[in-house]
């Protein structure tokens, strides 16, 4: 079985810097209890080892997913029994905490810096891959903290550098100081906001698309519709997982289920192969704790669809039915949308 996935998960190149990566990566969030109960290091490590025998090589982390750490040095501990230099190795910063219901974002250079320097020991290793701006600081000129990371690049910290949730000019200004390699955006079949502006303006200067949430936070693998939310869940929280929308919700995924029914795969396994679709420089990062959702969501590689499958399937959830806003009160703020930084 294990030889079945190396073959059928190819490379891609992420951007046009030389990053080459998986065509499907691995969300870790979740194995540090985000959406359930955390994983214990041992068992997250067993996840990851096998997303890497199925022929997973981009891993994705960040410094605030569970408590101290946690998914770090969970990452951290898993790659030292994996070839390094064969992994893609993602991880971000500038998210502190939350204050007053609102997240903290920050993006001063001595932040940068002091960040990469723990991520490094919490990960346990020479370097990181991609390196992502987690969300926009809106307060700090983005050429500030782009230079901080350039720096990293320089001294061989970094390879590649990434932002997440940014806005086209923020985009345009960090390119400009050093180049992005990847943007990494909420893109699903119910989130679909970035294909206007976003999209055609990364393909224009050659970075590439991340997907976080490719599932809809797990509404297209089932959560709140076939099985109840997990209590402490993040989702709890979700306005599109509040009651009232959740019922509206569920007339989108019984549409989806009728499509991947005709064609014979599972809802998650069309949702992520509609993603694919979208374009080579997209890459879906969908997470989970089990071993066989693993195996189904890397079954969505082997999905063919034609232009008339794609309307018939971004048709069938019409953006203006979903019902519930995008982000979490609390994140609301920093979606790509509000992503600007004052002029350095």
């Amino acid at each position: 079985m294990e030889e079945k996935h190396q073959h059928q998960i190819p490379r891609v190149k992420l951007g046009n810097q030389g990053l080459e990566v998986s065509r499907l990566g691995l969300g870790c969030a979740g194995l540090s209890g985000f959406y359930n109960a955390p994983l214990s290091h041992e068992d997250g490590c067993c996840v990851i080892k096998e997303a890497f025998n199925m022929g997973i090589t981009l891993f994705d982390t960040a410094n605030s997913y569970g408590e101290n750490y946690h998914n770090e040095i969970m990452l951290g501990k898993a790659l030292k029994q994996l070839p390094r230099q064969k992994i893609q190795l993602a991880t971000k910063f500038g998210l502190t905490k939350l204050e007053d219901g609102q997240l903290v974002v920050k993006g001063t250079p001595e932040y940068v810096r002091e960040c990469c320097e723990a991520s490094l020991k919490q990960l346990d290793v020479e370097y990181i891959d991609l390196y992502y701006q987690h969300r926009v600081d809106t307060s700090v000129p983005i050429e500030k903290t782009m230079r901080e990371l350039k720096k990293l690049v320089e001294e061989g910290k970094i390879k590649y550098i990434g932002i997440s949730e940014p806005s086209v000019d923020t985009i345009r200004r960090a390119h400009a100081i050093h180049p992005i390699t990847a943007v990494q955006m909420e893109y699903s079949l119910w989130t679909r906001d970035i294909e206007d502006d976003i999209i055609p303006f990364c393909r224009k200067l050659g970075i590439g698309i991340v997907a976080y949430s490719p599932l809809g936070c797990g509404f297209f693998a089932g959560k709140a519709v076939v099985e109840s939310l997990p209590t402490g869940s993040i989702l709890t929280l979700h306005p599109k997982f509040a009651k009232e929308n959740i019922e509206k919700n569920k007339v989108l995924y019984a549409r989806v289920a009728n499509l991947a029914a005709k064609h014979h795969c599972t809802i998650p396994q069309l949702a992520l192969a509609w993603l694919l679709h979208q374009g080579g420089d997209v890459i879906p990062i969908p997470g989970t704790t089990k071993i066989k959702n693993l195996d189904n969501n890397i079954g969505c590689l082997a999905i063919k669809l034609t232009q008339g499958d794609l309307k018939e399937i971004s048709d069938s959830v019409p953006i203006d039915e979903v019902s519930g806003e995008r982000d979490h009160a609390f994140c609301t703020n920093y979606s790509w949308k509000f992503a600007n930084t004052p002029e350095n």
